[in-house]
This record gives structure tokens, sequence and C-alpha cells, in this order.
């Protein structure tokens, strides 16, 4: 059986972005990918955003079964190293700690959209960035990862963060 591949998903309050992207991906390919998700110590929400569970809903993508947590979850001494990190916000980037394992990093910057204050604006920029978010982690999941040179597969997981 081979390992599974897996990815961490950042954003600050790992309430919507992280959390449409980790649910996003634990859909798509289960078997291949083991997805997660944090967010930056003292910004964690205390539960997933409205509009993140409407929107997985609407698409038939079922929520994580964890809840936001913080990245100090994830670092641990004991924690399983990832593949991949993903931010999602370009503000925790440079604040990230040392992953286990040295993954390779991309940006893939989404806008806070969960910081608006026009509930219908947040669930349908909420929907908007969940297909976005698809496109991106359909073709992640069609890259031949395993077996391949290391630093190709690395650009075209950073290169995919440019994609509208």
């Amino acid at each position: 059986m081979q390992k599974r591949i897996g990815v961490i998903f950042v954003s600050r309050r790992n309430s919507l972005r992280s959390i449409l992207a980790e649910a996003c991906l634990a859909h798509l390919d289960p078997k291949r990918f083991s997805a997660s998700s944090c967010g930056q110590p003292g910004h964690v929400a205390r539960e997933f955003h409205p509009a993140a569970v409407a929107a997985l809903k609407s698409a038939s993508i079922p929520l994580p079964l964890r809840p936001p947590r913080s990245w100090d979850e994830l670092v641990r001494a004991n924690a399983t190293a990832a593949d991949f990190v993903i931010t999602l916000d370009a503000t925790t980037e440079s604040r990230q700690p040392p992953w286990p394992g040295q993954p390779d990093a991309a940006l893939w910057a989404y806008p806070d959209v969960a910081d608006g204050s026009d509930p219908d604006k947040i669930a349908h920029d909420a929907i908007q960035m969940l297909f976005s978010l698809r496109r991106r982690l359909e073709l992640l999941v069609s890259l031949p990862i395993q077996g391949v040179d290391r630093s190709a597969v690395r650009s075209d997981v950073r290169d995919l963060g440019y994609l509208r």
C-alpha cells in the first residue's frame, strides 16, 4: 500500500478558506491524499464559518471531522509530517513555524471573505472560492506526485496558485 500524500492548508482563522480546501481535497481523493487544515494561534475560530458550511453543503461535500485548530497542534513532535503545506492567506506565510519533515510549500492566496459585513456577499464569495479551490485541487490530484522529480512537482503545485 502506498503512503498517502499529506497536505496541510493554512489560513488565519481556519474557519472558511482552509476548511473549504481540506474538505474538497478529502472529497476528491481520500485514498491518495490526507488533508488537514489549521490557523494561526490566537486567531483560530471556535467553529466553522456558516458560509463554509453552506458552500460545502451546496456542493454535497462533507465537513471536516475536526473543528478549527491552530498550527501548534500539527507541529508537535509526534505529528505526522506533511508532503505539502499550502497557505491560503498571504498574511500568515511569514509567521508559520518550521513544519515537521520540511514539506514543500506553496501560496494559493485567497482574500479573507469571512471578514466582511454582508452575509449574502460572504456566502456568494465562499461558493466562488470553493469552485476555484476545487479546480486547483482537481489539477493537484491529477499530478503524478509519487515517483517523479520532486522539484518539478513542487513547481507545479506552486504554479497552481496562479490559476484564476
